[in-house]
């Protein structure tokens, strides 16, 4: 990326809005799973909104996107109400998946995702998939693979990338990097530090771009995305992120240091960074923070009032029975 900038004060407003939506959408669900509304694990993705709606917002009718278990802020970002987000996340029938996934499994074909998944790099195959169906069929679409640092260490991360371009067809690997794989520094797990080596190793395009900052990431998923759509094959795409929290909520982070986290939160906060340099009014950042705040209220209102499955429903579904 050349870092030149060219979106409108207005876009990029939306942008700040999108990205603090989700960032209270996050808030009032670690809010509800310390109450004991939600069951399960929960993993927030504060602090990593602006790959979510840089990414997201560069996308097409007819692409496809699929996400990993921090999926709340991909799934919000790529258009899915967020009613049914949080009737989800409460296991309600007007969830996206109907109740049946939780948090780890938001499904929304209709709107172009794939699913979530628990499984750590699970989506990367099922991407190349879709992508060898859009290239067979002659269409003019994208996939795109979302999954963290860690996920590149496993086989079907090397797999998916061998064969994406090997066939090149079109998808987009989105590599979030918090150089956290949920508890183990990087330093730990992985003998380099620019993973778009791991691209190289196969002829791969690839780019890197701070992934706090929405509007670079914005322009580098365009451009990705362009690629990828004119039949020039795959592309990866690293944003450099930052976890501002705990992998999972209840994570007490002891592997952390505490002072470097606080910094952290200081100086890489996305939302603050996009508003720092917006300088909205104090009447339009108050517009934004009421408008978030009222759409995820009315979320919860939503999922609380959410019909219950039928326990006799539990086994719809399924694949196989063992009987």
């Amino acid at each position: 990326m050349t870092g030149q900038r060219r979106l409108s004060h207005e876009q990029l407003l939306r942008f700040l809005g999108e990205m603090l939506l989700i960032r209270r959408f996050e808030e009032k669900v670690v809010e509800r799973f310390r109450a004991g509304d939600l069951a399960g694990f929960l993993h927030a993705c504060i602090g990593q909104e602006a790959v979510a709606v840089g990414v997201c917002r560069a996308l097409e009718e007819g692409d496809l996107m699929a996400s990993t278990h921090r999926a709340h802020g991909h799934v919000l970002a790529n258009g899915t109400p967020p009613n049914e987000v949080m009737a989800e996340l409460y296991g309600k029938l007007e969830g996206c998946s109907h109740g049946y996934g939780g948090s780890m499994h938001l499904y929304d074909i209709e709107r172009g995702n794939m699913g979530a998944n628990a499984v750590v790099g699970g989506g990367l195959p099922a991407t190349v998939g879709a992508a060898l169906a859009f290239k067979l069929r002659g269409e003019p679409h994208v996939a795109v693979a979302f999954f963290g640092d860690g996920a590149t260490n496993i086989g079907t991360f090397h797999e998916s990338m061998n064969l994406a371009q090997l066939w090149q067809v079109p998808v987009v690997f989105v590599c979030e990097n918090n150089r956290w794989a949920e508890s183990t520094p990087q330093s730990q797990h992985q003998p380099i530090r620019d993973l778009t080596q791991r691209a190289s190793a196969y002829g791969m395009r690839a780019s890197r771009v701070d992934g706090q900052d929405v509007e670079l990431v914005h322009l580098a998923a365009l451009e990705a995305l362009g690629t990828a759509r004119a039949g020039n094959g795959p592309v990866f795409l690293l944003c450099e992120t930052e976890r501002l929290t705990g992998h999972y909520i209840g994570d007490p982070q002891v592997y952390r240091d505490k002072e470097d986290l606080r910094k952290l939160r200081e100086t890489r906060d996305p939302i603050q960074i996009l508003r720092a340099r917006l300088g909205p009014s104090d009447d339009e950042w108050a517009r934004v923070e009421a408008d978030a705040q009222s759409v995820v209220e009315a979320s919860l209102e939503f999922a609380r009032a959410g019909t219950d499955p039928d326990p006799r429903d539990a086994l719809k579904n399924v694949y196989a029975e063992q009987r």
